[in-house]
């Protein structure tokens, strides 16, 4: 974090932002809700644990803020020590106080390209695969990357959100993922342009999580099941 940020848009931080704006996390399963954001501060985002915002005076930055209650600042700091730079990550250039100040990244997520029918070339999926190489070789774990979280952005692929990369438990969403990519989406979606609505996908993403459970729920019923009969 050798970078700084304009010293006016952390003095905007800290007099307009912080005293006013008002968020909450109503179900750590889904994105937080922001009830105030003052002007002129825009909206870019927002995940299950916090919200990411812009000045327009600042457009190449963006500050994401925790949401109270909800833990991995600090995590998300040492995720961003540990990559340095790296063309599809952003960079860490202030953090304090539960937010951080991210040189911003400029693009559409892979699930606003489905619903907008955007072809997804395979250089964005490649690139993926590079930039979380990359971070396994920074000694970190890439967990929790979906739809979402990785961005296309002039063919080339980014990745957007780090906060769960200090976590050391298998995370296979981004290999299911590919997996959809080259099954269904490049011989069915991509020649044919098609167009997803939002209510389908969200409907896909409460299957999947739900699948998921499920299939954990087993995996630990059988554990124990097996424990048991060796104890016998």
């Amino acid at each position: 974090m050798d970078k700084l940020p304009p010293k006016q848009l952390v003095k905007s931080i800290y007099q307009e932002l912080l005293p006013r704006l008002q968020i909450e996390s109503v179900n750590p399963h889904n994105p937080i809700e922001v009830n105030y954001l003052p002007q002129p501060w825009r909206l870019l985002g927002k995940g299950n644990y916090a919200a990411v915002v812009y000045h327009p005076d600042h457009p190449e930055c963006v500050v994401k803020i925790y949401a109270p209650g909800r833990t991995g600042f600090e995590e998300e700091v040492e995720v961003y020590r540990s990559l340095g730079s790296h063309p599809a990550f952003s960079e860490c250039l202030y953090a304090k106080d539960s937010f951080l100040v991210l040189k911003r990244l400029y693009g559409t997520t892979l699930y606003d390209c489905m619903h907008l029918g955007l072809p997804i070339p395979k250089q964005v999926i490649g690139d993926i695969d590079e930039a979380l190489d990359y971070a396994r070789r920074c000694g970190l774990h890439p967990h929790d990357i979906h739809g979402r979280n990785v961005m296309m952005y002039q063919g080339r692929g980014l990745v957007v959100d780090i906060s769960d990369f200090l976590h050391q438990e298998a995370c296979s969403k981004w290999n299911n993922l590919k997996k959809a990519y080259y099954w269904l989406y490049l011989p069915v979606f991509y020649p044919l342009r098609l167009r997803v609505p939002y209510s389908v996908l969200d409907i896909i993403r409460k299957c999947y999580r739900l699948g998921t459970s499920v299939k954990t729920s087993c995996c630990q019923l059988l554990l124990k099941l097996t424990n048991f009969r060796y104890l016998k």
